[in-house]
């Protein structure tokens, strides 16, 4: 797989169109991973990084919408959009309820697709240049993800990738809740058991690195998440 090219999952169950749609997207320099039902997608996407996902709505054993939850738990923001002969109004504010960039209805033009997918894909990466220098004052704290920095009274901390990671989205979340499973789903892959408890020794070392100021804490929502709290 090329690195440099946008990479798609598609979920669709109808062999004729998964194939051509694919076919399509990968003439026009996209990587695509096509599955034919819900299960198989939400297990890729569990597996590999996408820049955008095209679910069908309508696929055996995990629906469309099933699915973007799922998806959604993982990464709030990847591009969603959904596929779908269903054009009730229904089904369509759904979709859009689940988080979705576009509802697309069967039979569509694959350019007018093409389109739409490269205008979000240009959206989001101009979002990530911004976002990938910024940096956080965290009361006395100055945090730098991209070199893995946390900076206090000139002495500066080296981060491991999972502490930098864990500590930006807790950054995100500041003063708000950063929900357990979905840190558990981006940084570890799943939120089972015993990826909890490594997040839950993170967060003991983040609480070790952040102790020099009392003016800020991670707090612990029981059987939620937790909040970095900066106080006034």
């Amino acid at each position: 797989m090329e690195a440099n090219k946008p990479h798609i999952l598609l979920c669709e169950d109808d062999p004729n169109l998964g194939n051509v749609l694919k076919n399509y997207l990968e003439l026009n320099d996209y990587n695509v991973t096509l599955e034919r039902d819900g299960r198989l997608g939400l297990a890729a996407f569990q597996r590999e990084k996408f820049d955008l996902c095209l679910l069908d709505v309508m696929m055996p054993h995990m629906d469309g919408f099933t699915l973007a939850e799922e998806i959604r738990d993982i990464d709030p923001d990847v591009p969603l959009f959904f596929l779908s002969a269903k054009t009730m109004k229904e089904d369509i504010i759904q979709g859009y309820k689940l988080g979705a960039d576009d509802y697309i209805t069967k039979p569509f033009d694959s350019e007018v697709l093409l389109m739409k997918i490269k205008a979000i894909l240009k959206r989001n990466e101009e979002l990530n240049k911004e976002n990938e220098n910024k940096e956080y004052q965290l009361a006395g704290y100055h945090f730098n993800p991209k070199l893995r920095q946390l900076t206090f009274n000139g002495r500066t901390q080296t981060l491991s990738p999972k502490e930098n990671e864990l500590l930006k989205m807790l950054a995100e979340h500041l003063n708000d809740l950063l929900p357990r499973e979905q840190a558990l789903k981006k940084i570890w892959g799943s939120d089972t058991y015993f990826n909890g408890r490594s997040m839950d020794v993170y967060i003991a070392k983040l609480r070790k690195y952040l102790k020099d100021d009392d003016k800020i804490e991670i707090v612990n929502i029981h059987g939620n998440g937790f909040r970095l709290v900066v106080h006034p």
